[in-house]
This record gives C-alpha cells, structure tokens and sequence, in this order.
C-alpha cells in the first residue's frame, strides 16, 4: 500500500483511511501510519465504525497517528446532516494538534456546497468517485447510467 500512495503523499492534503474496518487490520494500519508521518506531514482522518471508546486504547490513536477520527458505525436510520459522516449519529474526534487545525472547523453541519463528489479517471478506463454524496445519489447516478447503457457498480444498497 505504501508503494501506491509514496509518489502521491508531496501532492497531497492529507490521507484518508475508510472502507471494511481499518482497525480490523491493526498491524498493518500501524505499519502504514508509521510510515507516512516518516515521509510527510500530511493529516491522516480514518473511518471507523467502532465505537471511539474501543479505539481510544489502540496503539494507532495513542501514539498520535491518527490526527482525525470519525467513529460509530453507520446507521441508515439516523440522519445524514453533518459534514464529513454518513450518518448522523457518527463522531468526529479530533486527536492531535494537526487534528484540530485541519478538522475542528470541520465538525459542524453539512452546506450544500459541501455534498460534492471529487471525479478522478484512471488510464485503463475506469472512474473513481470520493466524496459522501446524499442518500440515494449513488443508485439515481447507476439508474441514469443503465438508461443510457453503462453500467456502474457502487456499495450504496439500492432501496
């Protein structure tokens, strides 16, 4: 993974940790995290699904690796109005000094001009999507594309 994302880390803001359960994998998120603080500064924000109070005694967040941590897992029934969470019921910790510049101003509700999904096109043809669109965006956007003849798979369960 570190070999991936070394020459993107002096182009970057930050970095992101999200999908399955990063904490699942501990030793080698450990790893990873390790090595990033070593080749840059960037802040790191992980998705978790755990409660916080069950990773506030991981070595990752202890040893202030994770500079931002959004935790609780995410639940379809809840809300979805604050910014950078699936769902409402989420938390945003900040866990570091860089934490609290990058994040702090961050842990507040969602503007329309924050529901913006990044488009990134890769060179064997494929399209990649990073943001948190609104409930639903994703299945409309697979429905539109099926009407036109592309197909597009997301995680987003249809309703």
């Amino acid at each position: 993974m570190l070999e991936a994302i070394r020459p993107w880390l002096h182009e970057c803001d930050g970095i992101t940790i999200s999908g399955g359960e990063p904490f699942e994998q501990l030793e080698a998120l450990e790893q990873l995290l390790h090595a990033i603080r070593q080749l840059s500064g960037v802040s790191v924000l992980i998705y978790s699904g755990l409660p916080l109070e069950e990773l506030a005694s991981c070595n990752v967040v202890k040893q202030g690796l994770v500079d931002c941590l959004i935790s609780d897992p995410f639940d379809v029934s809840m809300g979805q109005t604050k910014y950078l969470r699936g769902s409402d019921n989420q938390r945003m910790t900040c866990l570091t000094a860089l934490g609290h510049e990058v994040f702090g101003s961050l842990d507040r509700h969602a503007t329309d001009a924050d529901r913006r999904l990044d488009v990134m096109f890769g060179g064997d043809g494929e399209v990649w999507l990073a943001g948190i669109p609104s409930r639903g965006d994703m299945a409309r956007l697979q429905l539109i594309l099926e009407n036109r003849g592309t197909y597009l798979r997301t995680t987003e369960a249809r309703s």
